[in-house]
């Protein structure tokens, strides 16, 4: 094989996964462009929107990874099952991880714009807020990237080239979804909405 047949190969299995990625990323922008009325209700929401969105892509990525690796050194099976330990465990550690930085981001920007005497919503809205968008969008980001990783590895794909557009896709799109839900359900559970 020579290397403008691995070139050929490497963009035939990545194109589609980073066209995705593009569309995904601008229905994205989309979402955000519509939030105008939450971003005013929680000041400091939008400066909490890029760490959140790159919290997701670093946790669930690192996520698709590992279980990428166990494929390929043969210690997990490219089928999804509930006794798979080593999946479960992966799964639960991406999910912890992905709620604490988001807890911390949360903290952080509170901290910074209370230092920099900017407006801020109280930190218990920045991190229920972080929080609820961090559980919803973890749940789809692990089942999707799970499922992704499993159906390419099967295809004959490789896992690793479908994992980091297919993460930044989800966790865009998902992750600004599930914020907006998140917002709205706890301006409502405070009693603004």
């Amino acid at each position: 094989m020579t290397v403008r047949d691995v070139a050929r190969e490497a963009y035939r299995e990545a194109l589609p996964a980073l066209a995705a990625s593009l569309v995904g990323g601008l229905l994205a922008g989309i979402v955000l462009s519509g939030m105008r009325a939450e971003i005013r209700d929680v000041p400091g929401l939008l400066v909490l929107v890029p760490a959140l969105l790159a919290t997701r892509g670093n946790v669930y990525g690192s996520l698709g990874a590992r279980i990428s690796t166990a494929l390929h050194q043969g210690l997990v099976e490219p089928r999804i099952r509930g006794g798979d330990e080593r999946l479960r465990a992966a799964v639960a550690a991406a999910l912890a991880n992905g709620l604490l930085a988001s807890s911390f981001a949360a903290v952080a920007v509170f901290s910074v714009l209370t230092v920099l005497g900017d407006p801020v919503a109280p930190l218990p809205v920045l991190v229920a807020t972080a929080l609820v968008s961090g559980v919803l969008s973890g749940v789809v980001l692990a089942g999707v990237v799970v499922t992704a990783v499993f159906a390419g590895y099967r295809r004959g794909r490789d896992p690793d080239t479908l994992v980091g557009p297919l993460v930044t896709t989800t966790g865009d799109l998902f992750g600004m979804l599930f914020l907006l839900v998140a917002v709205r359900l706890v301006l409502f559970v405070a009693g603004v909405i």
